[in-house]
């Protein structure tokens, strides 16, 4: 089984952007969540991460995607003017 940067490689550029685009935010926007659920109130802090947690992933992922078209559009036409 392969690692998870080659799992990444085999994807195409706008999907990969937008993995990464959710990790890069959800992963803080969790750990925010949490921290700010044990402050509010402890026994409900899993809700709180994920209600936080969540939506920044979402939106990382839609920037991610958004950023990783752009990226193969741009890819797309540089190699067509080579060739």
């Amino acid at each position: 089984m392969g690692s998870f940067r080659d799992a990444l490689g085999d994807m195409p550029i706008p999907i990969r952007f937008s993995v990464v685009g959710a990790l890069v935010l959800g992963v803080p926007g969790a750990v925010a969540g949490l921290v700010i659920g044990l402050f509010v109130h402890a026994p409900t802090a899993w809700a709180a991460t994920v209600e936080v947690g969540l939506p920044t992933a979402v939106l990382g992922g839609v920037f991610g995607l958004a950023v990783g078209s752009v990226m193969y559009a741009v890819r797309r036409l540089r190699d067509r003017s080579v060739a």
